[in-house]
């Protein structure tokens, strides 16, 4: 083809692209459009691919900056946390004064005092004065205070450890004697959440505190019911019943208990203690500690974190205790740093020898309790001639 030929076709093939756009066919216009549709779609990929390669990398590193900015808060308000708890526990009431006189339990330290399988201790804090369990005997408590020259007529709270009869049936007899002189000595008694759950056996209820609650009440009593613990004055914090993180299982009984769940195994759910806070420690006074002890000083730092012990006080239940259990929870009282040890009541005279040599603890700070024997705060433990 020459170039005239050539230049005579194009010209023909202009004028007739220029005919189909001034007549506008409805076919050309579609043929033009869809050819034109297609061709902006492609423009419009390559723009959003390029688009994506750019800032795709940025947002992965903006989510991740995010990300990183996120978890710093989160580590810095869980900091924040710990630092306000750690704050709190060092900001919490702490006892500056305290004795503690074991009025009831089976050994008497000196010529005064009646000796009986119980226990009953008076806790003098900061102007406070509660009395912890009340003994087996009726009157045991009320003679033995009289022997010490110890007047409980201003005493007006009562913590009952229990339900057992060995730590509950001197209350009504220290109540209406005290009324004698004071009508609100004695006339507010805290119980844990258990304590009257019937116990019934062959041979009828043995549960002594569904009739003592009737004559309590009637002499105008109040009794206050923990489900939980509860600081009853600065510095003093209940237990209330105690979570058994451990099987201590240090409980004799055998019997059953009626709970809302139904008839099972007795295992005294109630079981309660009493911790001071105080600047060199926790104090710790339990009745028979059927809770175990390793779970009651468990739960006590839960409350009070990072405090060593510096006194654990009462029964603790561990007379038929074997050498295993016995060299496990005394290693536990170690590491709980236990500075001192009074084992009254149940915990028995070879176990108190026993946790003495495992927790590092002396003759001195670590004895069998005897009616008399004191734990002062600042001074530790006073005991009696034949207990030392």
């Amino acid at each position: 083809m020459n170039q005239a030929a050539g230049s005579r076709l194009r010209a023909s093939g202009l004028r007739h692209d220029v005919q189909s756009l001034d007549t506008m066919t409805h076919r050309g216009w579609l043929d033009t459009m869809t050819h034109r549709s297609w061709l902006a779609l492609m423009v419009a990929l390559v723009v959003l691919l390029s688009l994506a390669a750019v800032v795709g990398p940025r947002a992965d590193a903006a989510r991740a900056s995010s990300s990183a900015a996120q978890a710093g808060s989160a580590n810095s308000s869980a900091a924040g946390n710990q630092g306000a708890g750690a704050a709190a526990a060092a900001a919490a009431a702490q006892i500056k004064t305290l004795k503690v006189t074991i009025l009831s339990t089976m050994l008497v330290g000196d010529a005064p005092g009646l000796g009986e399988w119980g226990f009953s201790g008076l806790v003098e804090a900061d102007g406070h004065r509660v009395l912890v369990d009340t003994g087996a005997h009726p009157d045991t408590v009320l003679k033995n205070a009289q022997d010490l020259k110890i007047d409980l007529s201003n005493v007006k709270e009562v913590i009952l450890t229990h339900n057992h009869w060995d730590h509950v049936r001197g209350l009504m007899t220290l109540r209406r004697e005290m009324m004698k002189t004071n009508p609100v000595a004695l006339s507010v008694v805290h119980v844990g959440r258990g304590i009257f759950y019937s116990r019934p056996s062959p041979k009828g209820e043995v549960n002594d505190m569904i009739a003592i609650r009737k004559e309590y009440e009637a002499s105008g009593g109040k009794i206050v019911e923990h489900e939980a613990g509860a600081e009853i004055f600065p510095g003093a914090w209940l237990t209330g019943p105690v979570p058994r993180k451990f099987p201590e299982r240090n409980w004799s009984v055998s019997g059953k208990v009626q709970t809302p769940q139904g008839l099972v195994e007795d295992t005294i759910p109630e079981d309660q203690s009493l911790v001071l806070n105080t600047p060199e420690g926790l104090v710790v006074v339990t009745g028979c500690g059927h809770a175990g002890i390793v779970n009651i000083l468990t739960y006590a730092g839960q409350e009070f974190p990072n405090r060593p012990v510096n006194a654990v006080i009462g029964g603790l239940h561990l007379f038929p205790a074997t050498d295993q259990q016995l060299d496990w929870t005394g290693d536990k009282l170690k590491e709980f740093k236990v500075a001192n040890l009074m084992g009254a009541h149940c915990t028995g005279i070879e176990a108190v020898y026993r946790l003495r040599e495992r927790a590092g603890l002396t003759r001195k700070s670590a004895v069998v309790g005897s009616v008399g024997s004191t734990y002062v705060l600042g001074e530790g433990i006073h005991a009696g001639a034949l207990a030392k």
